[in-house]
C-alpha cells in the first residue's frame, strides 16, 4: 500500500482528458494528487488515430482550461471552424455556426491530452501511473485495489476518489454497489469509422480548413476536421447494417462513388481502402446515471458519468466544463485554493459540495446527452432541407436585433456557459413559434410571419418574454 500522508490525498482514475484536467484543478488546491491510468502513456505513442473522432473546442472547454492555467501552449494549435460545408451532388455550401464571427476550433486529441500530462507532469504534488487496471474499491476504507502490468496487485488510500475512467467506468461499477443509482444506456443502430484526407502533394490542405465538413445523406453522413500537419481527420457514421454490407475493396469503392464520390480523388483510393479496412468500427453509446457521488468519498465526472454521441461536438466541452464546475462549487463550500480549508477540507464541507454537484451537473448533463441524439439527425438530415434554412434564417434575424436577449440553441450550448437544461428548455419552448414562423415562409408570407412577431412583441413600447422567446422589454 502507498505510504499515507497527512495532506489531503485523492486518487484520480483515469488519465484522459477529463481526468488529466481535473488533477491539474485539485492540484492547485494543494492536494496530493495521484493519477491511475489503465493503458500505456499516450505520450510514447507514435499514433493514437484510428479511433478517436476529432474534438472540437468551443467556449465551455476553453472556460475550464482558463480556469486552470491550462491553455497556454494549447490555445495556439487549435484550427477556427466558423461553420458546416455541407458537401451535395459535388456542391458545396456553407452555414455558418454564429452570427457574429463565432467558431469551434478543432483540435487533436492525443495533442489536448498530451498537453495536459505534461502540465501535471511538472507539479510536484502530482503522481501519474501507467498501466494500472483498477480491480476494485472499498468506499468506507478508501482503498482502491490495482492491477499492474506485471500482474502484481497495488492497493492505494486516498482522502477523495474520482473516477474519471470513460464511458464503460469500472468506478462508476463499483459505486452501483453502494448507492442507489439510477442508470440507463443506449446504444444507436449506427457505428463509424475513421478515415484519413492527406495534405495535397504541395503539402496544403485539400479542402477548406475554416469549416467542419459534412456530407449528409439523410440516414448517414460522413464529416472531416482539419488537422495542424494540414491533413483532414474524417469520420464515417452509419447505421450497422451498411457496414455489414462492405466485404470487399470493391463494395467500399463503388459505395463511395454513389454517395460520397467527390471524397475520392481527395482520400485517394488506396488509402480509402487501407483505412477503413484496418481501423476498428466503433459503436455509440449514451449513458446517464445520478447521483455521481458517494459520501464525500467518490465522485464521478466526464463519460463516466454522462457519456454522449459526439454530434454535438461536445463530449469533451461538457467533460471540461464538469471540472470548472466542480471548482466554483468546490470553492462556495471548502473556500478558495490556498486557504486552509481548501488545503484541509471536512468530510462534511466535501459531502454538502458533492451532494450540490451531483443535482445540478445531472441535470445539465442529461440535456446535453439529449441534444446530441438530437443533433444527429439535424447533421446527416435537416440541414439538407428548406424548412431548416428557413427557421436558422429567422432565428438569426432576430438574434442579430437582439444579439444578448434572442439566442440561438447552438450559440447558447457551443458559445456560451448557460446551463445545458436551460439552453434547452428555452429552445423547446421556442420551438412551436419557429415551427410556425418556417411553414408560414415556405408558402410565401414571411412578411407576414415577421409582422405577426413583431406585433406580439413590440407591444407596451418593448419586447418582452412572450412563448418562450428571451425578448428585451
Amino acid at each position: 500500500m502507498s505510504a499515507p500522508n497527512k495532506d489531503f490525498s485523492v486518487a484520480i482514475v483515469g488519465g484522459g482528458l477529463v481526468g488529466a484536467l481535473n488533477a491539474v484543478y485539485f492540484a492547485a488546491r494543494g492536494w496530493n494528487v495521484t493519477v491511475f491510468e489503465l493503458r500505456e502513456d499516450i505520450r510514447t505513442l507514435k499514433q493514437a488515430g484510428g479511433r478517436s473522432i476529432n474534438l472540437a473546442l468551443s467556449k465551455r472547454g476553453i472556460s475550464a482550461l482558463d480556469g486552470a492555467d491550462a491553455g497556454a501552449g494549447l490555445f495556439e494549435t487549435l484550427i477556427p471552424m466558423s461553420g458546416r460545408m455541407i458537401h451535395i451532388g459535388g456542391k458545396q455550401s456553407s452555414q455558418n455556426y454564429g452570427y457574429f464571427g463565432e467558431a469551434i476550433n478543432s483540435v487533436d486529441r492525443k495533442l489536448v491530452n498530451e498537453h495536459l500530462l505534461n502540465k501535471l507532469q511538472k507539479m510536484p504534488n502530482v503522481t501519474i501511473k501507467f498501466l494500472h487496471e483498477l480491480l476494485s474499491i472499498d468506499y468506507e476504507k478508501k482503498i482502491l485495489n490495482f492491477k499492474k502490468s506485471d500482474g502484481t496487485v497495488y492497493k492505494a488510500q486516498a482522502d477523495l476518489i474520482i473516477g474519471a475512467d470513460g464511458s464503460y467506468s469500472r468506478v462508476r461499477r463499483e459505486l452501483m454497489r453502494v448507492t442507489r443509482m439510477n442508470f440507463s444506456q443506449e446504444y444507436i443502430e449506427h457505428g463509424y469509422v475513421e478515415l484519413n484526407m492527406p495534405p495535397s502533394e504541395k503539402g496544403e490542405y485539400q479542402m477548406d480548413p475554416g469549416h467542419l465538413h459534412i456530407w449528409p445523406r439523410q440516414t448517414f453522413m460522413m464529416i472531416a476536421l482539419p488537422n495542424i500537419d494540414k491533413s483532414f481527420t474524417m469520420t464515417l457514421f452509419m447505421p450497422w447494417k451498411n457496414f455489414d454490407a462492405i466485404k470487399t475493396p470493391q463494395d467500399l469503392l463503388g459505395f463511395f462513388e454513389d454517395k460520397f464520390a467527390d471524397s475520392i480523388p481527395l482520400i485517394g483510393r488506396e488509402l480509402l481502402v487501407k483505412d477503413y479496412f484496418k481501423n476498428p468500427k466503433g459503436s455509440l453509446v449514451s449513458i446517464k446515471c445520478k447521483p455521481y457521488h458517494y459520501k464525500s468519498s467518490c465522485l464521478i465526472i466526464g463519460d463516466a458519468a454522462h457519456a454522449m454521441v459526439p454530434f454535438y461536438g461536445q463530449g469533451m466541452n461538457c467533460g471540461f466544463e464538469d471540472c470548472l464546475v466542480l471548482d466554483e462549487i468546490l470553492t462556495k463550500h471548502i473556500g478558495k485554493p490556498g486557504t486552509a480549508s481548501s488545503t484541509k477540507p471536512t468530510a462534511e464541507a466535501l459531502g454538502k459540495a458533492f451532494e450540490e454537484y451531483s443535482a445540478t451537473r445531472n441535470a445539465d448533463a442529461e440535456a446535453m446527452c439529449d441534444l446530441a441524439m438530437y443533433n444527429y439527425v439535424e447533421m446527416r438530415s435537416s440541414v439538407t432541407k428548406l424548412s431548416y434554412k428557413l427557421k436558422k434564417s429567422f432565428e438569426g434575424f432576430l438574434h442579430r436585433l437582439f444579439p444578448t436577449s434572442v439566442i440561438p440553441l447552438y450559440t447558447m450550448v457551443s458559445f456560451s456557459r448557460i446551463p445545458y437544461s436551460k439552453a434547452l428548455s428555452i429552445s423547446k419552448k421556442r420551438g412551436q413559434w419557429y415551427d410556425f414562423f418556417g411553414r408560414v415562409a415556405v408558402y410565401g408570407t414571411v412578411v407576414t410571419a415577421l409582422g405577426v412577431g413583431a406585433a406580439v412583441g413590440l407591444r407596451n413600447g418593448g419586447l418582452k418574454y412572450v412563448h418562450g422567446f428571451m425578448c428585451r422589454k
